[in-house]
């Protein structure tokens, strides 16, 4: 696990400066404590950090072909490096180490763009072939690993690793795309190819980047998607079989290291079926690791414990204060742009337990949406039987109407806050959806944002991420759609990018069982009823797990990995997210109305509403704009890296 950066000058050969590349490569270290190195030839500088996992004495990056006309910078891990290797010797390449990266210079030289097909595993790399006068870059099916670029004005491409490496180099203005801003105060990130800044892109999650000196810069190309077929025969008995052969398949190729290695166990059903399957092939107990908290209400503890016991893990757990809310500017550093799960304070703790002991830990990430496990997509498939018993025609004015009319109850019990679901019935299938997981939804943004930011957006709403996937989809089941949309935004704007960064931070790798793309590819053409079945969800994986899990573990309610923002709100951070939230930093974009900022605050702390998501959303923007478009790259460099804990 590492950090890549570099500068291509697409139209020349201009000379390339030691110190900015060193910056660049520098502004990332934690990602790599171990080694940093660098390679500048005319027109093109690389660079890595080092976090070392698999062959250690001789896996140093910049790594070259035999004739030094190859180079990559690479980050994560090629899992099936080991089946790679003999089949690229017979291709007459010979190695030099035996490391997964130099796979991908030999793959290059074999099979081209196509190498990146062949590969399994998580990645983000970038490849210069001096024969060809070709930068290559490309980034894993699922986006684990992230990928930054941006073409500078005068055509020198900058991409990194980090946001905060692109800006080390100094030159990428940092205008803010409107267009962003509405993204994330409507998803709680921004979505992928999008950054917060207008110049800056990320790579999308699949797809490959081929740049040839004195071009224009293309658009991306995708080489992957995965199809929702749903028409796979096989019975359940049959698929639970086949599920446990492949997690176990999936999981012992991420416990391939040559550094101490554990497990993140919650207590959750998709942690637990990883320890599980770790359990089954380690020589030795597994390392476990826990976050509780002092609030019974979020504390799981006693779940993953139960885990612990019956594979005799070496298991250690820490307990978190509920009032753990110092890493609000911390966050705003790691994430280089607006980001607003709040669940990123346990995760970043959760990470620095884990690096107290390993130096590369399995998670359950993924679980969810590859097997059906969310509430909302239960919650979605009724709206869908309600959706198609009366006709647009009717359903549209009549429910739209009751959702304007019917009052927002959150302090009524579940039963009666019956305004979302008047509303999403109103809507179409994928309107509802963005509709649901929306953070501030469509009618909040048009309060929250200034006459200024919506002359700026141009008509545009974030919807239009969704609808660009949905298109895209190629299938006509509920279950299958809303999977797919959350693999294409959710997964990877929030849960991937919340885990990489969290983890990157402590010098932490995360290895994901459960996005194993073939996993994922079988998964897909499982019938929905083995997903989701009446009020259950994850139905194949706790049939599967039955005689490895208690059905105390499998069958309890799904807790989450929450803070109490809403009691923070009205108690400790009362008057630090009013000074937040109508301070001078947010007035000063002039995007927001203060009055409907007022109405957050006061609605919220006088308990008659509960905007703690909201709140926190516009907490986390405003530390942005402190601690990322205020100050220096390098300070905000050094910041990040005195909280890494050293290897």
């Amino acid at each position: 696990m590492c950090g890549i950066t570099g500068l291509f000058d697409t139209r020349g050969e201009r000379a390339v400066s030691h110190p900015v590349l060193h910056r660049m490569n520098n502004a990332q270290s934690h990602r790599g404590p171990d080694e940093g190195s660098l390679h500048i030839e005319p027109g093109l500088g690389l660079g890595h950090r080092r976090l070392s996992i698999i062959d250690i004495a001789t896996g140093q990056q910049p790594l070259f072909n035999e004739d030094h006309s190859v180079v990559v910078v690479f980050n994560g891990e090629i899992y099936n490096y080991q089946e790679l290797i003999p089949e690229l010797q017979a291709l007459g390449h010979v190695f030099h180490t035996k490391s997964d990266t130099e796979c991908i210079v030999h793959a290059w030289e074999s099979w081209g763009e196509a190498c990146v097909q062949r590969f399994r595993g998580m990645f983000a790399f970038a490849l210069w072939d001096r024969n060809k006068q070709t930068l290559f870059m490309a980034r894993d099916r699922l986006g684990v690993k992230p990928l930054h670029y941006a073409l500078l004005d005068d055509g020198t491409l900058l991409f990194g690793s980090e946001l905060k490496s692109v800006l080390a180099h100094g030159g990428l203005r940092r205008d803010m795309d409107p267009l962003a801003v509405e993204e994330y105060f409507a998803l709680g990130y921004i979505a992928e190819p999008r950054t917060i800044f207008t110049q800056a892109k990320k790579l999308p999650p699949a797809h490959t980047l081929t740049i040839r000196r004195g071009q224009p810069l293309p658009q991306p190309k995708e080489y992957w998607d995965v199809r929702f077929t749903g028409g796979n025969p096989t019975s359940e008995a049959d698929a639970c079989e086949e599920l446990i052969t492949r997690l176990k398949e999936s999981v012992r190729l991420r416990m391939i290291a040559e550094v101490p290695l554990g497990a993140f166990l919650s207590g959750g059903v998709d942690s637990s079926a990883v320890v599980a399957m770790m359990a089954g092939q380690s020589d030795g107990p597994v390392n476990t690791c826990s976050i509780g908290f002092d609030d019974p209400a979020f504390n799981e503890s006693a779940f993953a414990q139960t885990v612990a016991d019956r594979y005799q893990t070496r298991h250690r757990l820490e307990i978190v204060k509920s009032d753990d809310f110092d890493l609000i500017d911390t966050l705003a550093r790691l994430y280089d742009e607006p980001y607003a799960d709040s669940s990123a304070i346990p995760t970043y703790r959760v990470c620095q337990l884990a690096r107290k002991h390993v130096t590369v830990a399995l998670s359950g990430d993924g679980g969810d949406e590859n097997f059906g496990g969310y509430r909302r997509y239960r919650m979605h498939l009724m709206e869908e039987r309600m959706r198609g018993a009366l006709p647009e025609g009717v359903r549209r004015p009549l429910f739209g109407m009751l959702g304007r009319l019917y009052p927002k109850a959150d302090w009524a019990p579940r039963m009666f806050r019956a305004k979302t679901t008047f509303e999403g019935m109103a809507r179409t299938s994928v309107e509802a959806y963005f509709h649901s997981v929306s953070i501030l939804r469509g009618p909040m943004r048009a309060q929250l944002f200034s006459d200024k930011l919506k002359s700026e957006l141009g008509g545009y709403n974030a919807r239009e991420v969704f609808d660009f996937h949905a298109a895209r989809a190629e299938t006509d089941d509920p279950l299958a759609l809303v999977q797919y949309l959350d693999l294409k935004t959710y997964l990877v704007g929030d849960i991937n990018t919340k885990v990489d960064r969290a983890s990157m931070a402590h010098s932490l790798e995360v290895r994901e069982p459960l996005m194993d793309h073939p996993l994922v590819e079988w998964l897909a053409t499982l019938p929905p009823n083995l997903k989701v079945r009446g009020n259950e969800g994850k139905v194949l994986l706790k049939k599967a797990m039955e005689p490895h899990l208690s059905n105390d573990i499998l069958y309890r309610p799904k807790m989450g990995f929450s803070v109490p923002l809403a009691r923070w709100f009205r108690g400790p951070l009362k008057q630090r997210v009013r000074d937040a939230v109508l301070g001078p930093r947010l007035a000063e974009t002039g995007w927001f109305n203060r009055s409907y900022l007022e109405h957050l605050v006061d609605a919220h702390q006088a308990g008659t509403s509960d905007y703690s998501a909201p709140l926190w959303t516009l907490m986390m923007f405003e530390a942005f704009l402190r601690k990322v478009v205020d100050e220096s790259p390098s300070a905000t460099a050094h910041a990040v890296h005195a909280q890494a804990v050293p290897a």
